[in-house]
């Protein structure tokens, strides 16, 4: 359960705290929202919408798949411990299976949503770049596949202590 938390606050600091944005300088803030540019003529941030972003090369739908998977992994996170508590509490296999269940989906939603994010604004936003909400994705990101491969491989053990119990 402190393994979810963690994920659940995660994804909430990076995704609603830091609104999406993963490079936040004086100079450039590039984010599932916000798209802006220093522009040379005005000394100042200029952010782009569409469909000027689509001449710069980020695809409407492709963002609109970024935010889908990073947002929805988020809600399909918060489903993850009612789950979790009643299969522990009733040792259930379909509980177990409808947490498996949420949790890989979150952890793929993300991934997809963050590399296809990555991929569109690469040219703008460099690996130095990147803010503490990106670092806050990626450690969700790590988490969600920890705590999905714990979940996969706890009812075994479950299983197996009972059958010990049994003898």
């Amino acid at each position: 359960m402190a393994v979810t938390a963690a994920a659940i606050s995660l994804l909430f600091y990076a995704l609603l705290w830091k609104a999406g944005n993963l490079t936040d300088l004086p100079n450039l803030r590039v984010g599932f929202y916000n798209f802006c540019l220093w522009d040379q003529g005005t000394g100042s941030l200029r952010c782009r919408q569409f469909p000027e972003l689509e001449a710069l090369g980020v695809p409407r739908v492709g963002l609109a798949l970024a935010r889908l998977g990073a947002y929805g992994a988020l809600v399909f996170t918060l489903f993850v411990p009612l789950p979790l508590f009643l299969a522990w509490c009733n040792s259930s296999d379909g509980e177990w299976r409808l947490a498996v269940g949420f949790l890989a989906m979150s952890s793929t939603l993300l991934a997809g949503g963050l590399g296809l994010f990555l991929t569109y604004t690469w040219k703008w936003v460099r690996l130095s770049l990147l803010e503490p909400g990106f670092l806050a994705l990626g450690t969700a990101q790590a988490l969600l596949v920890v705590l999905l491969m714990a979940t996969i491989l706890f009812p075994q053990r479950a299983e197996d202590k009972s059958k010990l119990d049994n003898y």
